[in-house]
């Protein structure tokens, strides 16, 4: 297995000393071990070269030799099911509360915090794939996993019995940290689980339940919310999690290759970055809570709105100079950073993601306010955007394995995001079913067939040593963009829909207007002010949409940095993670 410099760029060919503390996952170490290696260019990595440590492939092993120490048969059956339920579980959890959202609106009585029933999950979840992804290299995976679903079913159990909006959001804090170690873990597991033939096709199974969860979620949250109680949306998630966790328990055993790097434990809790990921949170919430206080309950002008602002620019700082001097110990290594894969397709993924949380967020509220429909009927409108997310995403796997073109597929995928983004600004309390399921299909099928590309480039282009971190900054990108961008558009929905509601209903207070859940405007409002709520509610989406179009036009735009070359197979093919 090759090993990763602890320089930038060394291609050079000359012997590379490695510490007791940086060597990849599953390598041994010794306190000063000195190898003839090739770090891989980036040109190389971008033309798809393959290098060479003594004379063996870097990331090839041999099939027969892979199958003696993987799992096979009924074994792998039964893990690859524990870790598809992970994965279910982490992705329902960012599509099942959207449909949720107006209901959760009227009991908590606000729309001031909708923002953060999913930014507090996408914060955590994306805030900590950097350092999950470390503590699956230095801890071992198994108890990692465990520990990572605990802490997502505390969570879960906090959001279902919450007594406040604040305390949902704690819930959700908690269920997107454990979240986000479910994730990095479930792939790692399969990196781990089967022999780099079967890799691909096992990395699609658990790839597609992020389109099964696009379909559950919608329907699933609906049929709680007006059955039940929305509650449920959180309470699904104990069994299955637990089913999970005894599963990978009891059967999966790994491969002497997955075993920890070593290291002194003091250097392994560095190695997590702990500075970093709070300043990291920081940084999210200083931002989020200044936009969620602007022009709402605070004047943006106010001391707290502009402390906020600066506090986030100071931590901003400060959270790019410590990630410098951290290294190869930061959550985000710079040496990564700069390199034009990882870079490019970190932007594509904030961009990308966050225009797609957008619409899963504020198109169930565009049904149940200006459409006036309940939980489980928007459930059923949103099938053709969930349907048309998981079609894409199984046949974006397949194009890319087949054709070895990724970037195509990206620039293809944003384009008909952006379009859609654009179509959707048009729509009004008037717009025929045919084009808003026409609307969602085209746009649905942007996003899901672009969404999971950058993993894949990723996949095919990095070094063993460097994969788990890798994608883990990815996942960070793509997460981090749905909490930054669900703030931003709030922040621009609830504005906008007060400045217009001055204009067309003059008459309702605008702290009402706020503090009513999207469900009970026919209820709060009179007859004569239900039109002029309706047109304030509609110019407030419009500003959510051009924050869509806007962010998809981006990710379009960054395909034109990204390598147009063809990547040598399909995801994660030469790769061992």
């Amino acid at each position: 297995m090759a090993s990763t410099d602890k320089s930038d760029g060394n291609t050079s060919g000359t012997p590379i000393k490695y510490s007791n503390t940086e060597m990849p996952l599953g390598g041994t170490t010794t306190s000063d071990i000195t190898v003839q290696a090739r770090v891989p260019s980036e040109k190389d990595m971008d033309a798809g070269v393959e290098t060479s440590t003594g004379g063996v492939k870097e990331g090839v092993t041999s099939p027969a030799e892979e199958a003696d120490v993987y799992p096979h048969g009924v074994r792998l059956v039964v893990i690859m099911v524990a870790l598809c339920m992970a994965i279910f579980l982490t992705a329902l959890d960012q599509t099942i509360i959207g449909t949720a959202i107006p209901k959760i609106t009227d009991e908590f009585q606000g729309l001031d915090k909708v923002s953060w029933y999913g930014a507090a999950y996408f914060m955590t979840f994306g805030g900590s794939q950097p350092s999950w992804g470390k503590m699956y290299r230095y801890f071992p995976i198994q108890t990692t996993f465990l520990v990572a679903v605990f802490l997502f079913e505390v969570g879960s159990l906090v959001c279902g019995v919450a007594p406040s909006a604040n305390a949902l959001i704690v819930g959700r804090a908690i269920a997107g940290f454990g979240g986000g170690g479910l994730a990095t873990g479930a792939l790692t597991i399969v990196s781990f689980s089967a022999t780099s033939e079967k890799r691909p096709m096992l990395m699609g199974i658990t790839g597609s339940m992020y389109g099964l969860a696009a379909v559950c979620g919608p329907l699933l949250g609906g049929a709680f919310t007006d059955k039940v109680t929305w509650r449920w949306c959180f309470y699904i998630n104990l069994p299955i999690g637990g089913v999970s966790a005894a599963v990978v328990f009891l059967f999966l055993k790994l491969p002497s290759s997955a075993r920890p790097a070593k290291a002194t434990l003091r250097e392994k809790l560095l190695q997590l970055d702990p500075v970093g990921v709070v300043l990291c949170m920081g940084l999210i919430v200083s931002y989020s809570t200044a936009l969620q206080y602007g022009g709402q309950t605070m004047p943006w002008n106010s001391s707290t709105v502009i402390g906020l602002l600066v506090g986030f620019i100071a931590i901003g700082i400060a959270f790019a100079a410590w990630e410098v001097y951290q290294g190869e110990r930061a959550m985000l290594p710079l040496r990564l950073l700069k390199q034009r894969r990882i870079w490019v397709n970190s932007l594509y993924g904030i961009t990308l993601g966050g225009s797609y949380y957008t619409v899963l967020y504020y198109l169930p509220i565009y049904f149940q306010s200006i459409q006036h429909v309940d939980a489980l009927e928007s459930g059923v409108r949103n099938l053709p955007t969930v349907i048309s997310v998981t079609l894409a995403l199984i046949m974006s796997g397949g194009i890319v394995s087949k054709t070895g073109h990724a970037v195509p597929v990206q620039a293809f995928g944003s384009a008909l995001a952006t379009i859609c983004a654009g179509l959707y600004y048009t729509m009004n309390t008037t717009t025929s079913t045919g084009k808003w399921i026409g609307y969602q299909i085209m746009g649905a099928f942007g996003w899901g067939v672009a969404y999971s590309i950058p993993n894949m480039i990723i996949q095919t282009t990095t070094p063993p040593g460097d994969l788990s971190t890798a994608n883990a900054i990815i996942l960070f990108f793509q997460v981090v963009g749905g909490a930054f961008t669900l703030s931003a558009s709030q922040s621009g929905f609830v504005n906008e829909m007060v400045h217009t509601a001055a204009t067309t209903a003059p008459s309702v207070n605008p702290a009402t207007l706020i503090a009513t859940g999207a469900t009970d405007i026919r209820i709060a409002f009179s007859a004569d002010q239900i039109l002029g709520v309706l047109l304030a509610y509609l110019a407030g989406l419009r500003v959510v949409w051009a924050i869509t179009c806007s962010l998809a036009g981006v990710s379009f735009v960054t395909t034109g940095f990204a390598s147009w070359k063809r990547i040598h197979g399909g995801p994660t093919a030469g790769v061992v993670a």
